[in-house]
């Protein structure tokens, strides 16, 4: 996660800070978009991706398009900060979130799923799932590969989601959970602040807070970084499991 915090300064006056995401364009989109609010610009997501770019974004990229979300955060929070509207990224999102969804929801699970913290699972006691469900929504599937055929109870379910996603796909997510008896609230539901990281941090945190051991632990997020980070505090008695790509 980036902890570097970049100030915003339009004509002398301080107007606010942002973290920028780890990702190889996110400076050049911060300044870009910095230099055009302050030149009175139109303000776009063409500022921050090409024609071709936004071509492509009609369709499944490699890695969910993890830098591009981040990016598309970034301007979403830089116009929170400076006061423009940024609709068009928020609707961006959406559309390569949905993409995603659909994208994800046509493959196995099961297939998918890979043991990252050793060569061959350990005996387990009890199983644990954490669950970006703004990002991997596909809930028949995680029911009929992971829930109950591992039998996880519903306290031993933890999800996240910002405040936009839960706006927007709330009841879609809750008519799906439906169909099995449950509702947001029958696991331990987080709903998050606005800002880049923030479910990561507290599905890490709710992690960390319970100290498995001997436990089957899995992990539904294409972030790679949060993968990374879930493995560097797992006990080494537990089998963490995260999705393939």
């Amino acid at each position: 996660m980036s902890i570097y915090k970049q100030k915003i300064t339009i004509e002398y006056k301080y107007r606010g800070s942002v973290a920028l995401p780890e990702n190889s364009e996110a400076k050049n989109v911060f300044f870009r978009v910095k230099q055009a609010y302050a030149n009175h610009e139109k303000m776009s997501i063409n500022l921050i991706f090409s024609k071709a770019k936004l071509q492509k974004l009609k369709r499944y990229q490699k890695g969910s398009s993890e830098a591009e979300i981040a990016n598309l955060n970034l301007y979403i929070e830089m116009g929170e900060i400076l006061g423009f509207d940024c609709e068009d990224a928020k609707k961006l999102k959406n559309s390569i979130y949905a993409i995603n969804d659909y994208a994800h929801s046509h493959f196995n699970i099961t297939k998918r799923l890979k043991l990252i913290n050793k060569k061959s699972k350990s005996k387990a006691t009890e199983s644990y799932l954490f669950w970006d469900i703004e990002n991997f929504s596909t809930i028949s599937s995680i029911f009929n590969d992971i829930i109950e055929p591992y039998e996880i109870d519903d306290s031993d379910i933890f999800l996240a989601a910002n405040p936009d996603s839960l706006y927007l796909k709330r009841a879609e997510w809750e008519a799906n959970l439906y169909d099995y008896g449950k509702t947001l609230h029958s696991f331990n539901f987080i709903k998050c602040a606005h800002g880049k990281d923030v479910a990561d941090d507290l599905l890490l945190q709710n992690f960390s807070d319970l100290n498995l051991q001997n436990a089957n632990v899995f992990i539904l997020t294409f972030d790679r970084e949060l993968k990374e980070r879930f493995n560097a505090m797992s006990h080494k008695s537990n089998n963490l499991y995260i999705m393939g790509k």
